[in-house]
């Protein structure tokens, strides 16, 4: 379906896709905030999953969320619910050409996106694959006249209490198995650091409860330490706002410690930090990464996040807490 581009036309209504997880939607949230300044009376809609609207509404700038939960198991072969004439599609979710159609189904004015083939008419940016996330949708915002900060990942602090104020917070589980360091070496953390007198929670989703409770049980720690499938959006944004500090993998609450500013400990593998990781230049955030790439949807840990020891991530965690101390 083609779309004609409208240069300078006043945007009523605005549809940004971005249909994916938590650390996809923060990792946009510059984009986003850019789309806001450069079209202030816009109403903008953000297609994602509903289970993310409280971080979406946080950014400050999205109006409404159209939930497409459904899009994640059938691969975008379903079309977008209508929500009105839309003046401006913004392709925040891949580099087309499946994302693309499903906008232009909408037949918006014009459509934001990268550079494809089959869409001559957009006349986009080139997709660069070696491109940090954050830095990625700041260019295709920016190439189209919405001046983007990349540095603007923060979000206010929630005004929900958190479960363990002050604590460390252990996560687990990854979206994907090549994402998952050990369960054993997550509990070797958790005991060294309880015994170094830190409260220690372990959290994760509703289906990953038994990798928690695994996690929390060979660290020796207390019932009450298992938050898993009890943190919904907002206890889960309290409980990273108000931690000491997380450690982690490459998963959406790394995010989450970024936009709070939380110190964290973030285990990479197998893609890079220099793809998904926080500001290099915050000092509160340390990464952990071999230097080996793989494969990010393999069905096992990556053998490069294998090469990241216990004894790595428990002094990592170490400096992170001293330099708090200071």
């Amino acid at each position: 379906m083609a779309v004609t581009p409208v240069p300078g036309a006043p945007v009523r209504r605005m549809l940004v896709l971005r249909a994916l997880g938590l650390g996809d939607l923060l990792t946009a949230v510059p984009a986003l905030r850019a789309l806001r300044r450069g079209a202030p009376d816009a109403r903008i809609t953000l297609a994602a999953p509903d289970a993310l609207a409280p971080f979406a509404r946080a950014t400050g700038a999205v109006d409404a969320i159209l939930d497409v939960s459904a899009l994640d198991a059938s691969g975008l072969d379903v079309p977008l619910p209508r929500i009105g004439p839309v003046d401006t599609a913004v392709n925040l979710h891949g580099r087309g050409p499946r994302s693309h159609r499903l906008l232009a189904a909408t037949g918006p004015g014009r459509l934001l996106a990268f550079a494809r083939p089959e869409f001559p008419e957009i006349g986009g940016p080139e997709w660069d694959a070696g491109e940090h996330e954050v830095a990625r949708w700041c260019r295709l915002v920016a190439a189209y006249g919405f001046d983007a900060d990349p540095d603007d990942l923060g979000l206010p602090r929630p005004d929900t209490e958190s479960p363990a104020p002050g604590a460390v917070v252990v996560h687990p589980g990854a979206a994907r198995p090549a994402r998952r360091w050990p369960a054993e070496r997550f509990a070797a953390v958790a005991a060294a650091l309880r015994d170094a007198g830190e409260r220690v929670v372990v959290t994760g989703g509703p289906g990953e409860t038994g990798l928690a409770r695994r996690v929390a049980a060979a660290a020796g720690l207390g019932a009450d330490a298992d938050l898993s499938g009890r943190t919904p959006p907002p206890a889960l944004a309290a409980l990273i706002a108000g931690a000491r500090l997380l450690v982690c993998g490459d998963t959406g609450v790394a995010h989450l410690a970024t936009a709070y500013r939380t110190p964290s400990v973030v285990l990479f593998g197998p893609s890079p930090p220099d793809r998904w990781g926080p500001p290099p230049d915050r000092p509160e955030h340390t990464v952990l990464w071999a230097g080996r790439f793989g494969d990010p949807h393999g069905a096992e840990p990556d053998p490069g996040l294998l090469e990241i020891t216990a004894a790595e991530a428990v002094r990592a965690a170490g400096r992170a807490l001293a330099l708090q101390r200071c």
